[in-house]
C-alpha cells in the first residue's frame, strides 16, 4: 500500500510509538493521578513527561498551560465553548475545517453567540478584511493556519498581533502545521492553539491537546474527577489537571511522547523539506496531464495537493486507486464544507498528502496511476 492520506492521520508511524503504547499497557495499566502506589505513580510519569517533551516543541516554559485532549476537535470545542459567552461575538474564516466551523454555528443556534465567516481568497488581505468584521463585542477570532483543503497558509502572525492590539483572543487550529511549522508559542501572538497528536506529531489516534495562554480565563468543558481535590464536588480550575477530567489515554499519550521525541530527534525543518520536496514533485507531475484540474492555481506551502479528474467522480477516482493501485487518498469534502463552498468544488475532491515516509518513487507511481486514469477516461 502506498498511503499519501497523512492529512488525515500520518502512517506509519515511527516503531518506537507503537511500542512505547504497548509498553504502557503492560508496564503502567495504573490511573495516572489517581493512587500513590507505584504503578500510578509510573503512569503519572509518563504524562508528565509527554506534557514536558510538547512544551520543549511547542517553545513553551510551562508546561502546565498544555492540556491532552483527544483530538483536535475536542481542543476546540474546549477552547471555543469555554470562552465564549451569550452576547459574544465570533469571528471564523471560510478555510475553517468543520471542527470548528459545526461549534461555531452551535453556539449561535443555542448559546445567543454571533458569528461571522470571513474569506478573502488566496493571497489576500486577511487583516484588513477581519478588521471590516470587527465588532465592540467581538471576543475570539479563530483560524486554521493551513488548510486541510489546498495546503495554503493564513498569515497567523499578522492576525494574531492585530488581534492582540485589540483585545480580542485568537485561537489557531494547527491540525496541519503541527509539527511542520516551529511554533514558538511563548512569544507569538497566539492566546490559543489546538493541536492533533496522530498527525504531524506522529503519535496515536486519540491524542492531541490544547495550549491556553496564562492569561486566558478558560472554564472547562468537562467536569468530573481530576485526582485533585476530590473531596470537593466544584470543578478545580487549576491546570492542567482541572482540564482534563476523567482517565487520561495513557498509552496513547506514551505514544505521543515517542512521536515527538522522534520529531525533535529528526528536526521539523528536516521533515519540512522532504515533505515540501514530494509536495513539489507531485505537483509537477499532476500538472503535466491535460486532464487533471488542480483546486489551486500555485503550489502549495503544506504537502496538501487536491484536485480532479475531468468528468470523473472524485469518490470513484478514489476507489480505483485503492483496489487497482494500492494508494491511499481521501475524496470527497474532506470535513471542510465551507473552504469547498468558496472553491466552487460542489462534487469534492481527490486529496493527495505526502508525508515523512514517502518516497519519490511513490510520488511517481502516484503520478503515473492518475495518469493511466485519465487516459481511461478519456477514451
Amino acid at each position: 500500500m502506498i498511503y499519501l492520506d497523512n492529512a488525515a492521520s500520518s502512517w506509519p508511524k515511527p516503531p518506537e510509538v507503537a511500542e512505547a503504547v504497548k509498553q504502557a499497557i503492560e508496564d503502567a495499566g495504573a490511573n495516572p493521578g489517581r493512587g500513590g502506589h507505584q504503578l500510578a505513580r509510573k503512569a503519572e510519569g509518563i504524562i508528565d513527561r509527554t506534557r514536558g517533551q510538547l512544551a520543549e516543541l511547542f517553545d513553551v516554559r510551562d508546561a502546565q498551560h498544555l492540556f491532552f485532549c483527544f483530538h483536535t476537535t475536542h481542543a476546540i470545542n474546549q477552547a471555543i465553548k469555554g470562552l465564549l459567552d451569550e452576547g459574544d461575538h465570533l469571528i471564523i474564516t471560510g478555510w475553517e475545517h468543520n471542527a470548528v466551523a459545526r461549534p461555531a454555528f452551535w453556539l449561535q443556534e443555542n448559546s445567543g453567540v454571533d458569528v461571522s465567516i470571513v474569506d478573502v481568497g488566496s493571497g489576500k488581505d486577511w487583516v484588513s478584511a477581519i478588521k471590516k468584521e470587527v465588532r465592540s463585542n467581538t471576543r475570539l477570532i479563530v483560524t486554521i493556519h493551513g488548510s486541510n483543503v489546498t495546503g495554503e497558509c493564513l498569515p497567523v502572525l499578522e492576525i494574531g498581533e492585530y488581534a492582540r492590539q485589540r483585545g480580542i483572543y485568537y485561537l489557531v487550529d494547527a491540525a496541519q502545521t503541527a509539527g511542520l511549522y516551529p511554533y514558538q508559542l511563548d512569544r507569538m501572538p497566539i492566546d490559543l492553539l489546538a493541536f492533533p497528536g496522530h498527525k504531524g506529531l506522529f503519535g496515536p489516534q486519540g491524542t492531541g491537546g490544547l495550549y491556553t495562554a496564562p492569561h486566558v480565563p478558560l472554564r472547562p468543558l468537562f467536569q468530573g474527577g481530576t485526582g485533585t481535590k476530590s473531596e470537593d464536588v466544584k470543578q478545580p480550575l487549576n491546570r492542567p489537571t482541572g482540564f482534563e477530567s476523567g482517565t487520561p489515554n495513557t498509552p496513547g499519550i506514551a505514544g505521543l511522547g515517542k512521536g515527538v521525541e522522534f520529531l525533535l530527534k529528526v528536526g521539523i525543518d528536516s521533515v519540512y523539506e522532504h515533505e515540501k520536496a514530494l509536495t513539489k514533485r507531485l505537483w509537477e507531475g499532476l500538472r503535466e496531464i491535460e486532464e487533471v484540474q488542480l483546486v489551486t492555481d500555485q503550489l502549495p506551502q503544506l504537502p496538501v495537493v487536491s484536485l480532479n479528474i475531468r468528468g470523473v467522480d472524485a469518490n470513484e477516482v478514489a476507489v480505483i486507486l485503492d483496489q487497482h493501485y494500492q494508494m491511499a487518498v481521501r475524496a470527497g469534502f474532506h470535513c471542510a464544507a465551507l473552504r469547498h463552498r468558496g472553491l466552487k468544488t460542489d462534487a469534492g475532491a481527490v486529496r493527495v498528502s505526502p508525508g515523512y515516509f514517502n518516497t519519490e518513487d511513490e510520488i511517481d507511481q502516484f503520478v503515473g496511476a492518475i495518469r493511466e486514469i485519465s487516459r481511461a477516461y478519456s477514451l
